[in-house]
């Protein structure tokens, strides 16, 4: 299953269209199947790597920067030069406010790229973006995005801090040995929670897009080119700091975190906003699948390894 990992998270969002009672079904499962993820992915990762970033501050800090406010004002300038106004244009510069999927890991795995740094960047971005995304959002749109510090670390308990004190109790009981037998396995059951996540965001996706067909298509197109336009971007801007860490991060700015706007925005957002942050989950889950053939060349051409 691991090793068609990539063609089955392309697969997953149209099941999760044709079935919509399985897509509500698995809704209701999202926040424990991401916790799920988020703890296999930790016994995958190497955490001396993870370490090993933590311990280059200003690599790490200049990373989240770019991330969160470079690309938002860079998105604005870009809605503004195109005259692309609207909720189309606000729900862009949010897209690029938000922090990276929680599931960057495990999609940066699936690619052959770093999944260590994915880790590190995705989960402190979470951290700060209470502190970034609001300020940001109400002077550049005027939009209250209204953000709980106080939900968020809950939510953000439960996804992260659980699933790694579960990793290192696993780690610490099972030994080495035999938990790099269970790699392939381990590997297989995260493209299985991962599909069944891809499943779920789509609830409630068929029926937006047959009352508003031309829109969602358009809406669709926008949301592929805001997705690849922000990882190639800031794979260029990282580039110094080496193609291991530009093509990860690159990755990690295309795949933001929409499915927590979705969750925490109120109900008076607008709604054709909200449409669009649904709509980024078809480049998210499809985005593994485009780009794979695109990163092993690049890797076998740099000499880049996966982490």
């Amino acid at each position: 299953m691991a090793r068609r990992g990539t063609l089955l998270l392309a697969l997953c969002v149209f099941v999760g269209l044709a079935l919509p009672p399985l897509a509500a079904a698995l809704r209701e499962t999202l926040t424990f199947t991401v916790a799920g993820l988020m703890t296999l992915v930790l016994l995958r990762v190497d955490l001396a790597q993870v370490l090993a970033y933590l311990r280059r501050p200003l690599l790490v800090g200049a990373l989240l920067a770019w991330l969160l406010i470079a690309c938002p004002l860079l998105a604005f300038a870009v809605t503004w030069a195109t005259g692309l106004d609207g909720p189309l244009g606000a729900a862009v510069v949010i897209m690029a406010t938000g922090a990276a999927a929680t599931s960057s890991p495990a999609f940066a795995r699936l690619v052959g790229l770093d999944a260590s740094l994915s880790l590190v960047v995705a989960v402190l971005a979470t951290l700060i973006l209470p502190f970034t995304a609001p300020p940001l959002a109400l002077g550049l749109l005027g939009i209250d995005l209204a953000i709980s510090v106080g939900g968020l670390m809950g939510r953000l308990a439960l996804i992260v801090g659980l699933p790694l004190l579960l990793a290192l109790l696993i780690r610490r009981v099972v030994p080495r040995e035999r938990l790099a037998g269970w790699s392939g396995m381990v590997d297989g059951v995260v493209v299985l929670l991962l599909v069944l996540y891809g499943i779920g965001v789509m609830d409630g996706m068929l029926a937006k897009l047959l009352a508003e067909p031309g829109w969602v298509a358009g809406g669709l197109a926008l949301a592929f080119a805001a997705n690849l336009g922000l990882n190639l971007l800031t794979a260029l801007a990282a580039w110094p700091a080496g193609p291991r860490i530009a093509l990860a991060t690159g990755l990690l700015s295309g795949n933001r975190n929409m499915a927590l706007y979705l969750a925490v925005l109120p109900a008076a957002t607008e709604p054709r906003i909200l449409l669009f942050f649904a709509l980024c989950q078809f480049p998210l889950f499809l985005s593994p699948f485009l780009l794979r053939p695109v990163y092993e060349r690049l890797a076998a051409r740099l000499g880049v390894n996966s982490g």
